[in-house]
């Protein structure tokens, strides 16, 4: 009898060794996903890729010097609570009601298609860096900006930003919004890709959400499609390209009282009606924000602070 105690014994002393140790981990994990900050400075970054291309001749650096001699001088913008317009940038926002939802439509023309760009968090590329939309608007002097795709939720997707490969880790059953350096956006299916590969075949941005809403000016997704885990009407945000240096951008409230939201469908609805040729749905729920002229358009819906803190933005100035 005293042998059996014994065996009973060491046996449960083992099992819970080797729950706890497995509690540990568990706990380690979730710290280093939800908690722990692992950083890098897009600066840094930025610095070591510009090390490594070509040094500009003197020719060529004698030319850019005369051409940034020349007049340009700018006028002054034109703004009011719906618009914004100066040599380069164009911006129209309309407000509309449909599907029971207050939902947003932000026409935008460049003249150059560097205007689209993105930024991160604390202007740094890791896990649990966090900024309103607003305050990285504010901190890049952005004219209009949105929330990105959240890429710091994640350990997978793609992640190109202005030029730069941070993540090429496919991200199985994601489609990813592909924008080049002539501004114009392509849609691709992340597992049948390679980061590198659109990187040096142009891309410029490249974000991992999705899906696709519209493809060559068709309805992408179906009547039933969602996010995984979504709800079927949600607060929304998307972009999308009507034609050269030409987007458009949907932010639709939700889950209130006063706006149902909008399914993915309905989203692509909203695009197809804007003329859109190219769309694509980035992070929404609490994270849909919209930021324009220095104030938030929309209703974020946050429980207890009306903004969430995301990782990243496109945004324009």
């Amino acid at each position: 009898m005293r042998n059996v105690k014994q065996f009973f014994s060491k046996k449960y002393f083992w099992a819970i060794c080797v729950s706890f140790s497995l509690s540990a981990a568990i706990a380690a994990v979730l710290l280093d996903t939800f908690v722990l900050t692992h950083k890098i400075s897009v600066e840094a970054v930025s610095a070591t890729v510009s090390s490594t291309e070509p040094t500009t001749s003197e020719a060529t650096a004698s030319e850019t010097e005369e051409t940034a001699t020349e007049d340009t001088t700018d006028t002054e913008p034109v703004v009011t609570d719906t618009s914004y317009a100066d040599d380069h940038l164009s911006i129209s926002l309309t407000t509309t009601r449909k599907y029971d939802t207050d939902i947003y439509i932000v026409d935008v023309q460049v003249s150059d298609p560097e205007a689209l760009k993105t930024a991160f968090a604390e202007n740094s590329y890791g896990r649990n860096i966090k900024e309103t939309t607003s305050q990285m608007a504010e901190n890049n002097q952005a004219v209009l900006a949105i929330n990105g795709d959240y890429y710091g939720f994640r350990n997978k997707g793609f992640v190109v930003r202005n030029g730069v490969l941070y993540r090429e880790t496919a991200n199985t059953g994601t489609e990813a919004l592909v924008i080049d350096s002539n501004g114009d956006f392509s849609i691709v299916e992340e597992e049948q890709s390679s980061a590198q590969d659109l990187l040096d075949n142009g891309a410029r941005q490249i974000l991992s959400f999705g899906p696709g809403l519209l493809k060559d000016g068709e309805i992408s997704v179906t009547e039933d499609e969602e996010v995984g885990q979504a709800m079927q009407s949600n607060p929304r945000t998307a972009i999308g390209q009507i034609g050269e240096n030409h987007y458009v951008i949907v932010v639709a409230d939700g889950r209130t009282e006063a706006s149902e939201g909008l399914s993915l469908y309905e989203l692509a609805e909203v695009f197809q009606d804007a003329g859109a040729t190219t769309a694509y749905n980035l992070d929404g729920g609490g994270s849909s924000t919209l930021w324009f002229n220095g104030n938030v358009i929309n209703q974020p819906t946050e429980k207890g602070s009306g903004e969430r803190s995301v990782s990243d933005i496109l945004y324009f100035n």
